[in-house]
């Protein structure tokens, strides 16, 4: 509460708009860039419009949601209200216009997406994002949206849906890893095990899809450095980094990831 006679603080809409979490930029931007660079279209344009006033409303909807829970009205409530309103509407109105563009097969992963986002949305307003099971449902829900762009794009399912499931061998285990390396690095006990089983699993998945087909072999390649860069990463060997130097470096391997397998895609290789 503000002193009587002084004027309330203003807030700020970055605050109010922009995640605390920004690992979760990473997940929304690597399958929007690869869905754009196999697939360019207008309607995988508006899709990624859509997908990104999505992850953008998260914030000031729970902000509000946690506003209303305690019963009060701060001033950043209405603000979180409004934001919400607008990234909602610019959403729709984005996904209503992809739908009039497109074949409405797009519609596909993002409905098969919509439980994960429900779990990662319900476990975000009840105060658990931090959570492996949050960040995992979060970014597995994410990577649907390079499937929508490239069947948008005419690609037929199964490669569509292939490009899916590298996003999901790379998120998924990269979540594992990083909260593996970040209580490592903490001194705390760190499921080693789990985070290279998950990489493992995820190299034999892509590599299984590049033999039949749907996934080119760079993008096997791609999580086989990935798999590497876990194994390393986790070993007593590993140097000593910040925790925003970690996050830099995850960003850098998802962009090889993403390069790697669009061009391997282009290429045939």
């Amino acid at each position: 509460m503000s002193a009587p006679g002084s004027a309330a603080p203003q807030p700020s809409l970055r605050h109010v708009v922009l995640p605390v979490e920004h690992g979760g930029w990473a997940f929304l931007l690597e399958p929007i860039l690869l869905g754009l660079l196999l697939a360019f279209s207008r309607a995988g344009l508006l899709i990624a419009v859509a997908a990104l006033a999505g992850y953008v409303a998260r914030q000031p909807l729970r902000l509000f949601v946690m506003d209303r829970r305690r019963g009060r009205r701060y001033p950043r409530t209405a603000l979180a209200e409004r934001a919400f309103a607008a990234c909602a509407l610019a959403g729709a109105l984005a996904l209503a216009a992809a739908v009039r563009l497109a074949p409405h097969a797009f519609l596909l992963p993002l409905a098969l997406a919509a439980p994960l986002a429900a779990l990662s949305l319900a476990l975000d307003l009840g105060r658990r994002s931090r959570e492996a099971a949050a960040e995992v449902s979060g970014a597995l829900a994410l990577g649907a949206t390079a499937a929508a762009i490239a069947l948008a794009g005419g690609w037929r399912t199964g490669p569509a849906l292939a490009l899916w499931v590298i996003l999901a061998a790379r998120t998924l285990p990269t979540v594992l890893y990083v909260r593996a390396r970040l209580r490592l690095d903490r001194r705390e006990p760190a499921r080693i095990a789990a985070a290279l089983a998950a990489h493992a699993l995820a190299l034999v998945l892509v590599a299984t899809l590049a033999v039949r087909g749907p996934a080119p072999w760079m993008a096997a390649a791609a999580i086989a450095l990935l798999t590497l860069r876990c194994a390393y990463g986790l070993s007593p060997l590993r140097p000593a980094l910040t925790t925003a130097r970690i996050g830099i470096s995850e960003l850098a391997f998802g962009l090889v990831t993403v390069l790697a397998t669009a061009w391997g895609f282009a290429r045939g290789l």
